[in-house]
């Protein structure tokens, strides 16, 4: 869909075309649709964190949560949505070695152990390896910082699969 589209549509179809950009979190779409018409999609992107913004931190744990662990086993079971899969593959996350999966395991046990969320990184901005690093570094955060940094993280995957989906 065009931004012209996306205007014009109602909130189901809107949410229907953009509410996966915000991985299993249509209630961002939902918000944003009531601050159309946008002039581009950059104007989108903010109506949509905006909507984040806006929300309790409950509901902010709960996108962040909504998020797979990365290389986990959701991953390796095959039940990504397309957009996560496409992702870290991009990353390669999709080949890694035993012992790397054994790695991402650990330190995802230890993230998720220690904030109650996954651990969640653009990873078409990523390797593996600056994943990793990324990992073991966050581990050392508070879980406020970490919050923020994760919604930072959210936002930027969603602005990409924005740009995907809407031609500019």
């Amino acid at each position: 869909m065009t931004i012209e589209q996306l205007n014009a549509a109602d909130r189901a179809a809107f949410v229907a075309a953009v509410g996966f950009t915000f991985e299993n979190s249509p209630w961002i779409a939902e918000k944003a649709w009531e601050r159309r018409p946008f002039t581009d999609m950059e104007a989108l992107h903010a109506a949509m964190l905006d909507a984040i913004a806006a929300a309790p931190e409950e509901r902010r744990v709960a996108l962040i949560a909504a998020h797979p662990d990365l290389a986990g086993r959701v991953a390796r079971e095959g039940r990504l949505t397309a957009a996560s899969s496409q992702e870290q593959a991009a990353a390669g996350l999709d080949r890694l070695a035993p012992q790397e999966i054994a790695r991402f395991d650990e330190l995802n046990a230890a993230y998720r152990g220690r904030f109650d969320f996954p651990f969640v990184i653009c990873a078409r901005e990523q390797t593996k390896a600056s994943i990793l690093a990324a990992l073991e570094r966050r581990l050392r955060n508070d879980r406020a910082t970490e919050i923020e940094t994760a919604l930072g993280e959210i936002g930027k995957i969603a602005r990409l699969r924005l740009r995907d989906a809407v031609p500019a």
